[in-house]
């Protein structure tokens, strides 16, 4: 298991392992997404637990990007004291952390927006709660400086890195996608002009944190859905990224509209129904200079080292095992490789949902029937 578990650097940062916590909405935060003390005593079980780099939830650059209830605030000075306070525990547990960055577009509502929602075209699709409106160009810009200012707090608060969230149809997926992007200005129409807004955050973020801290997007190879955004243009941003100097590309899959072939997906229950994105994981993998993560159903030991030995990722990134098995990593590097324990029920966002706070509910019922 020596290769999971071997030391790398990303742009400075060094990371103990190959196991990356991929970015996952804990429902853990105030309504004006202020981070709690239960969010902060997550991240340091993790880090105690032998994840490599522990990506947060996603964290809104602006309010009317706001997606869910509980979800964290990166749009705010008066917030510094809480990320501070984080930021030091995980590094006193011994952990990496990014943050990371997104704005939720058209996949929010009034209700959490507080306003209607923007997106790059005012369509009426499946993903989509609510008709948005369609942003102007003060609209774009407004939102490029938030990102860049959210990443500038990120890196004054004490964050290793920042990730911004190019993936599951928020907004700059929403760009990318020729469904959701219907404009005929310059961030409209070919593959170019979609990719456009990715890389303005991406600069604008770069330009702010400079070129000496870690920056990196998770990246949907596809959307499965018709008329979405597929992988040769997920490799054409993925290629323009990896030239203009980003440190590293998580591979995802899928938006809420996708069905069976969403993000989140259930009965991975052998290993060859593990890691359901390494086909478009490959393919930007071979098209880029940067490292590569890749998320999506890895359970066995076995599976994450033959997608780093075989397919040249680098990185091997899991959620929901992590919400069972915080210590999923120090058990597989000390030699207990039995496959995790999750089985992709789903429940733990279902808590999320209806009790404030995600947590295995698998987990807790075996617990209460042993007490």
């Amino acid at each position: 298991m020596s290769v999971i578990f071997e030391q790398t650097m990303i742009n400075g940062m060094a990371v103990s392992n190959r196991l990356v916590r991929s970015a996952t909405w804990e429902a853990m935060c105030d309504d004006d997404g202020r981070p709690t003390d239960r969010l902060t005593d997550l991240y340091c079980d993790l880090a105690q637990g032998g994840v490599g780099l522990i990506v947060t939830g996603y964290t809104f650059v602006s309010p009317e990007g706001k997606q869910l209830h509980g979800k964290m605030g990166i749009h705010t000075d008066g917030f510094e004291d809480d990320y501070r306070k984080m930021t030091d525990a995980v590094h006193d547990a011994g952990g990496k952390i990014a943050l990371q960055l997104v704005h939720a577009g058209g996949q929010t509502d009034s209700a959490n927006a507080g306003r209607q929602p923007l997106a790059p075209s005012a369509v009426e699709v499946d993903q989509f709660p609510e008709v948005p409106a369609e942003m102007s160009k003060d609209d774009i810009n407004n939102i490029i400086e938030a990102f860049g200012e959210a990443a500038r707090r990120a890196k004054e608060w004490g964050f290793d890195a920042v990730q911004f969230h190019g993936g599951h149809g928020y907004l700059i997926t929403q760009f990318l996608s020729p469904l959701t992007n219907q404009r005929t200005d310059e961030y409209g129409g070919s593959v170019e002009n979609r990719s456009r807004f990715a890389m303005e955050v991406y600069h604008k973020v770069r330009d702010t944190v400079g070129s000496d801290f870690p920056v990196m997007i998770k990246l949907n190879g596809a959307d499965n859905l018709e008329g979405g955004l597929e992988i040769d243009d997920a490799v054409y941003a993925a290629t323009k990224l990896s030239e203009a100097g980003i440190d590293a590309i998580e591979v995802t899959v899928g938006t809420p509209a996708s069905g069976a072939l969403g993000p989140v997906r259930t009965n991975i229950d052998a290993p060859e129904n593990e890691a359901y994105n390494m086909d478009l994981a490959r393919q930007i993998r071979e098209a880029v200079s940067c490292p590569v993560m890749v998320v999506g159903g890895f359970r066995s030991p076995g599976v994450a080292e033959a997608a780093i030995k075989d397919d040249r990722v680098d990185y091997i990134a899991m959620s929901r095992p992590f919400i069972r098995e915080p210590g999923l990593g120090n058990r597989w590097q000390e030699g207990n490789l039995a496959t995790a324990k999750c089985i992709s029920c789903n429940g733990c966002f279902v808590a999320g949902l209806k009790e404030g706070g995600i947590y295995c509910v698998v987990e807790k019922k075996e617990q209460e029937k042993k007490e």
